[in-house]
């Protein structure tokens, strides 16, 4: 029993330290493929939406590429700045998509939500700067 996990953890520890490398040139192509299907696949969806619902929905397809293509290029080429590329992407596409869901508020609370965003966004912004990556 004692030999049987000691097996499994030792089998673990390979497939997380594999995990740890960087893409080969291939496999970063395919993923590339696949996101960029998945944003396809994701705007089609979209379009049985109306009005802001589908706006909303476009820019959440769009955010989502972003930072699935900025965890890829991390993925492919690890560096301190790809690191940070995947936060800006992060926090321009919430503030991209909070924007978008403003617009079905009018008036006043339109105005805030909009300042709520833009506030949001100016926090995340001032993290990542300070974030040593």
């Amino acid at each position: 029993m004692k030999t049987n996990l000691i097996a499994v953890a030792i089998a673990s520890g390979f497939f997380v330290c594999s995990g740890a490398h960087a893409l080969t040139s291939d496999q970063y192509k395919a993923e590339k493929n696949k996101i960029e299907a998945d944003y396809k696949s994701q705007k089609v969806q979209c379009d049985t939406l109306k009005a802001n619902a589908k706006d909303v929905c476009e820019e959440e397809a769009e955010a989502k590429e972003k930072i699935a293509k900025a965890e890829l290029e991390h993925q492919y080429k690890p560096s301190p700045a790809h690191a940070r590329k995947i936060a800006e992407a992060k926090a321009e596409g919430a503030h991209d998509v909070a924007k978008e869901k403003c617009d079905d508020q009018t008036g006043d609370a339109k105005n805030a939500c909009e300042k709520q965003a833009k506030a949001d966004y100016e926090k995340a912004k001032a993290d990542i700067k300070a974030t040593k990556y």
